[in-house]
């Protein structure tokens, strides 16, 4: 490997780093020296590929869009006239369940970017815009949004999902929660879970 690939590689490694260490801690909660420990590297070493936390925070958001970006062409590719059903579901199982360190940006770091710098909000705003657009790009499937407006208003009631199922106690209640943001979205032939939370709940 040469000399540039091994930039390019710990650059990479720092970006990722630095997206799971927001994810957790937010920014105000993470220093440089959390973000180098979480990539592995020194803070030295951060320094040689970043000006400043902030420089960092808006590479780790960008990244962690073009994930979610990635992810819906994924689902797309992969399940073609159902594809949003199974993305609905995805989102509202494995992303709420998994650690918030490898949740998606979209639903943890909102709120960080709305207190960062107009830099950070218009990066994110252009990334949104492109989550979005290749939402209303896929291919035909039941229920799906069909414009930007729709499909903001989708990703909105999936984010906040995660976020209230995240918050509360009980996993009946983040269960129930999760259901409702399900049928809402895909409604009662396309929901799987609505009736059995129903039923967890009351029992």
């Amino acid at each position: 490997m040469s000399r540039s690939e091994q930039k390019a590689q710990t650059r990479q490694r720092i970006i990722e780093g630095a997206g799971r260490a927001f994810r957790k801690g937010g920014y105000a909660g993470t220093g440089v020296d959390g973000l180098a420990k979480e990539a592995g590297v020194t803070s030295g070493a951060f320094y040689v590929h970043f000006d400043s936390k902030g420089d960092a925070f808006r590479e780790s958001l960008t990244h962690g869009m073009a994930e979610l970006h990635g992810g819906i062409r994924y689902f797309q590719a992969e399940h073609g006239p159902a594809w949003w059903a199974e993305f609905v579901r995805f989102y509202l199982s494995v992303k709420r369940t998994c650690d918030l360190s490898e949740g998606c940006t979209l639903q943890s770091m909102p709120t960080e970017v709305a207190r960062s710098d107009p830099q950070s909000r218009a990066a994110f705003e252009a990334a949104l815009r492109e989550v979005a657009q290749a939402i209303i790009d896929g291919p035909p499937s039941a229920r799906a949004p069909a414009n930007v407006e729709d499909a903001c208003a989708a990703l909105a009631a999936l984010t906040g999902a995660v976020t209230l199922a995240r918050a509360v106690d009980s996993p009946a209640f983040a269960e129930q929660i999760a259901a409702a943001a399900e049928l809402a979205l895909l409604g009662p032939a396309g929901s799987s879970r609505a009736s059995s939370s129903a039923s967890a709940v009351r029992e």
